[in-house]
């Protein structure tokens, strides 16, 4: 923000010299006029401690009501409080002008800002809104600024719906997120519109918002099954936990039983809800699934799923899963015996070299309250460039959990990794590598890899650690 202020005081100088606005500030965005009302003041004490360098240059006269817009502009963001009065009085009528006047009214003199508020009445309709609703929006967030807010939501409160499209669409997020809300409180979209901006829109306040006001709408009960099926199909997980739990509501309780083995844990918890309130027993699904291999494949969700609501004695069905030829079920059972807390680490350690990245991170998980237990020797066998990345980044990640002279070994030999961010990983070991009983500073080998770290550690961090 501070080289948006800095261009801003250029650009007073170039509008006191007679530049038009368009010509120097991007007028459409909002934060060009916020940093131009800083940027002017920044330009103060440039020449002399009482005077800016573009007022010095061409003094305010003191009638303000000729001006031209740029010099005009620049009185606005003046210092002194009564010029910023006095030219919110002379800014009537001047609708360029108005951005300013959106800032003038959460202005930190009262006198500015009851006069900047009363213009705003007098002169922010629809037309006026669509341009100014971004910066309303950010000048609402300062503890002066809910004025405009409010003014906003008077003048949108009374437009059509097609109106209001416009905004609906904006490329502002906070402009879309104002006016969707806007919207729902006024009740504009009815439950399959809801249902289906929930399910497709990128925004997930949008998303949340949209998908609450579709299970509320009072309008009998209609068109849910339409609703609740476009809330099943969305990708953001939340929206398809509502989806899920309108089944109940909806009378469409059967279908909930699909959602069990859902890729998300909120979905899964939602649909164990309405498959136990319909009487079912979601625990004895996922056992059946799961001593059905071969069944799984589509269905990997089931594995973490037992784990999430069954017991310690469920591990038996789960180690046989380690095998499995489907990179998510193996994943999904290795989460699961962390969750039921049985992993083992002796029967876990071979999946740290699996071919699938994901179950090597679910493997690492797992052994890491373990990692001071496992051989320093066969972990850094596992960082040699030879070895795919995902082994090496989670072999680096156990031994830096493990700590000693092999994570010092290995944070060394990664930085010469052909991985970027790898190099990054193993820099930041290095970093917080600590000494132990058995790898003091003070050591040969501890020297020598700090020694050859040292582009990474500054000299003080290294004699500190000699």
């Amino acid at each position: 923000m501070s080289g948006d202020i800095e261009s801003a005081a250029a650009a007073a100088v170039r509008l006191a010299g007679g530049a038009r606005l368009g010509s120097v500030l991007a007028v459409a965005e909002p934060d060009a006029w916020l940093a131009l009302d800083a940027g002017v003041r920044a330009s103060t004490w440039h020449r002399s401690r009482f005077q800016p360098r573009w007022e010095h240059d061409a003094p305010l006269p003191p009638d303000l009501n000729g001006l031209d817009e740029s010099r005009l502009a620049l009185a606005l963001c003046h210092r002194d409080g009564r010029i910023r009065e006095r030219a919110v009085r002379a800014s009537g009528g001047r609708s360029d002008l108005l951005p300013l006047i959106v800032i003038r009214s959460a202005d930190w003199g009262a006198p500015v800002r009851e006069h900047a508020r009363q213009l705003l009445r007098e002169t922010l309709d629809m037309d006026a809104a669509l341009g100014l609703a971004p910066l309303i929006l950010r000048v609402g967030r300062r503890d002066r600024g809910a004025f405009g807010v409010d003014a906003l939501s008077r003048v949108l409160g009374q437009t059509s719906r097609a109106q209001l499209a416009v905004l609906l669409r904006s490329s502002d997020r906070d402009v879309r997120r104002f006016t969707y809300r806007l919207a729902v409180e006024r009740r504009l979209f009815d439950r399959t519109e809801l249902a289906r901006t929930a399910a497709r829109d990128s925004d997930t306040v949008v998303q949340d918002l949209c998908a609450t006001a579709a299970l509320s709408v009072v309008d009998g009960e209609d068109a849910w099954e339409e609703a609740v099926a476009l809330l099943l199909s969305a990708r953001n997980p939340r929206t398809r936990s509502a989806g899920v739990t309108a089944l109940r509501r909806a009378g469409l309780v059967a279908q909930a039983e699909a959602f069990l083995a859902d890729r998300s844990a909120l979905v899964r918890a939602c649909a164990r809800y309405v498959v136990r309130q319909a009487g079912g027993d979601p625990t004895a699904w996922y056992r059946q699934r799961c001593t059905a291999p071969d069944d799984l494949a589509s269905t990997p969700g089931a594995v973490i799923g037992l784990a999430e609501c069954g017991n310690r004695g469920d591990a038996a069905l789960l180690w046989p899963l380690l095998t499995h030829p489907v990179a998510a079920v193996r994943a999904s059972a290795v989460a699961g015996l962390r969750t039921l807390d049985c992993a083992d680490a002796h029967r876990l350690r071979p999946l740290l070299d699996d071919p699938a990245a994901a179950v090597v991170r679910e493997t690492v998980l797992a052994l890491l309250p373990c990692a001071t237990d496992l051989p320093g020797t066969w972990l850094l066998e596992r960082t040699d460039a030879r070895q795919p990345r995902h082994v090496r980044v989670g072999a680096l990640r156990l031994l830096d959990a493990r700590g000693g002279i092999f994570a010092l070994r290995a944070a060394v030999g990664l930085l010469e990794d052909p991985d970027v961010n790898l190099r990054l990983r193993a820099g930041q070991s290095v970093l917080r590598w600590n000494p132990t009983s058995h790898a003091r500073y003070g050591d040969a080998e501890v020297a020598e890899l700090l020694d050859r770290s040292r582009q990474l550690v500054s000299a003080a961090a290294l004699r500190r650690r000699k």
